[in-house]
């Protein structure tokens, strides 16, 4: 190493050093010049301005170790208590175990006989309403599991034994030890409801799928409709409460589709075009009639295309006039005035074997239209009356127009569209949405929901595991159902979906819902439903106490589900969070138990879901209730 080089080193070394001095000196000096500011300012106002202890001596004094809390503070706050009062809601007495609001005997007294309107729905007021919650009858027990239930139910769980005496002959029950058997037996059809629907299969074609949905007028126990489901057809099954106790709930509690309803001065609660077919079996419904009008209600929820099925009297009385006790001209005058009725109402008579009559509805109005020229009536209704409001609706004697279709076509063109057949029909877009019925609702936002609803049930089987154990839950009901995604994304489980469309909701979406091959009724849910107690195993409420924040008090909803529930039961509710909040600790009254998840899409949502399950309980034993009373006394 040269001289210069050294002398360079000795310089660059010199440098350093005065550059590292001088940064110390400089950080020193801050340090000293901030403890000099900062020792004039009183640390103890940011924790404590009341007292002259040291700084974090209070804080040390009031919080240690075990103090410490590491709970998360994101979740909701409950509203303060003047919001949300806990309510207790005490169970009614023992003999209301089947009350159904709606259908009260003796209310119906006070109601005109004529037609048979007393026996109709007709709800208390609102100031005469239950609080309280509606029992279980005692060894009430989790009904059978489908297809098992189809056959057997318990004794316990609806103790009446009316029907085993009065339809002995006629195979409708049985009644052995603690349990009903269910033969499948009718009045017309004692060799079994699945020979009696062979025989209309080979009549009409009820396997290729063209025939999914059926409606059966005067049921009884429900067994056309609960042998029908094994050809995939879904029937929506109605009978009165009448002298025949529980047909409805017998239906009911072996798991098939079923409501307590009448043929009587109002419409059907089900949308116009609604079902593939329809069927009385001794339904004792006077078809000819008043006018007809209650082959027109048919008409009226009869799809293009659709038939209607009658057996028992009159038909076939040249043989069974006898049996029937009544003269051969009554019957025959009977028989007459049907098929007026029907060639009135364009209806086609297909064919007449045996004891079965079977009709057939024409796919549009164009002959029918001109044929008015002849038959004068009835009268097609105007045009301006909705034939899908059916609610608390007034039937008429008139003919529900079909929609429009160009003269030029067919007779066998589709009025409204044509349906494709099932299994594609579920996920296929439905006429009413490809024709623009319901305004913002096209096709692609039907298919769009079906999609979301797929993704949204399979998050709620997390929630729920019973939702998710196939055979768990068989009677659903979908309290605010839109377009039935809900129902569609259930299709291949072994459950049925009753869909309710509030008649509060924005669009009327059931006639989408019937056309997508399912079953449903409209509903104000200020008022009770037209069914016995413990008819769902699961409820679903999509936004529905935010459609009724204005029109009823939330625990009147709650009481009227809890109603319906089974014990044991699921509920599913979908609401903002705010209302969520006062739901569940209403529910509580209910001796519910349940709890708030997130949204599917994550936390940050505020739509969030409650889910919640009612607790087992029923009426007390007799002795206990015998042993009260003493202590009483």
């Amino acid at each position: 190493m040269n001289l210069s080089t050294r002398i360079s080193s000795s310089r660059d070394k010199k440098s350093n050093l005065y550059y590292v001095t001088l940064v110390a000196v400089l950080c020193v000096g801050s340090y000293l010049l901030g403890v000099w500011q900062n020792s004039t300012v009183n640390p103890r106002a940011a924790f404590d301005t009341s007292t002259d202890a040291p700084p974090c001596e209070k804080f040390s004094k009031t919080t240690s170790a075990t103090d410490l809390d590491f709970n998360a503070h994101h979740n909701p706050h409950d509203p303060p208590p003047s919001t949300v009062t806990a309510v207790s809601f005490p169970s009614c007495d023992a003999a209301l175990s089947e009350h159904t609001p709606c259908e009260d005997a003796k209310r119906s007294l006070k109601f005109s006989r004529e037609r048979l309107e007393y026996r109709q729905r007709h709800c208390p007021e609102r100031e005469e309403a239950l609080k309280c919650r509606i029992p279980a009858p005692y060894g009430y027990k989790t009904p059978f599991r489908w297809p098992e239930s189809r056959d057997v139910a318990w004794f316990a769980n609806v103790p009446h034994t009316e029907l085993t005496v009065e339809k002995k002959n006629q195979n409708w029950v049985r009644y052995e030890n603690d349990r009903f058997w269910f033969p499948g037996g009718g009045t017309m059809f004692p060799r079994g409801a699945d020979a009696y629907i062979d025989d209309i299969g080979r009549l009409i074609d009820l396997s290729d799928g063209s025939i999914r949905t059926a409606i059966d007028t005067g049921c009884g126990v429900a067994s056309f409709g609960a042998y029908l489901l094994s050809r995939n057809i879904t029937t929506m099954s109605f009978a009165p409460r009448d002298t025949h106790e529980a047909q409805v709930q017998f239906a009911l509690e072996r798991g098939v589709p079923a409501m307590i309803g009448i043929m009587a001065t109002i419409r059907l609660p089900y949308p116009s075009r609604a079902f593939d077919l329809a069927h009385c079996s001794r339904c004792l419904i006077p078809w000819g009639k008043n006018d007809g009008v209650y082959l027109m209600e048919v008409d009226r929820v009869l799809r293009p295309g659709g038939y209607w099925i009658l057996s028992g009297p009159p038909i076939n009385w040249q043989k069974r006039w006898k049996g029937w006790e009544r003269t051969m001209d009554d019957l025959n005058e009977e028989q007459t005035q049907i098929e007026q009725v029907a060639r009135s109402l364009c209806w086609k008579k297909v064919v007449q074997r045996d004891d079965l009559a079977i009709w057939q509805k024409p796919f549009n109005h164009i002959h029918c239209k001109k044929m008015r020229q002849v038959l004068k009536n009835p009268e097609f209704c105007r045009y301006d009356q909705d034939p899908d409001m059916a609610w608390y609706t007034k039937m008429e004697s008139c003919l529900t127009p079909l929609p429009e279709v160009d003269e030029a076509e067919d007779l066998k063109t589709v009025a409204g569209g044509k349906l494709e057949k099932w299994p594609a029909r579920l996920n296929a877009v439905p006429p009413r949405v490809n024709n623009g019925d319901l305004k913002e609702i096209t096709p692609e936002a039907f298919l769009e929901d079906t999609e979301l609803w797929k993704q949204r049930v399979s998050y709620y089987k997390k929630l729920d595991y019973q939702l998710g154990e196939t055979g768990r839950y068989r009677n659903l009901l979908d309290m605010n159902a839109y377009l039935g995604g809900f129902a569609a994304a259930l299709a291949d489980e072994p459950v049925w979906v009753m869909n309710v469309v509030p008649v509060e909701a924005k669009h009327n979406t059931l006639g989408v819902i019937y056309e997508r091959g399912l079953i449903g009724t409209y509903q104000n849910w200020c008022e009770a439903m037209s069914t016995y107690p413990r008819t769902y195993d699961f409820i679903h409420a999509d936004s529905v106490f935010t459609l009724y924040q204005d029109k009823c008090e939330p625990e009147d909803i709650l009481l009227e589900m809890d109603r319906v529930l089974r014990p044991g039961g699921g509920v599913i509710i979908r609401d903002d969070v705010d209302v969520l909040i006062k739901v569940k600790e209403l529910s509580k009254g209910f001796q519910w138990q349940g709890r708030i998840a997130d949204h599917e899409k994550g936390p940050h949502e505020r739509v969030k879901i409650y889910y919640a399950v009612k607790q087992y309980w029923t009426v007390p034993a007799p002795e206990e209730d015998k042993n009260n009373t003493k202590a009483l006394s």
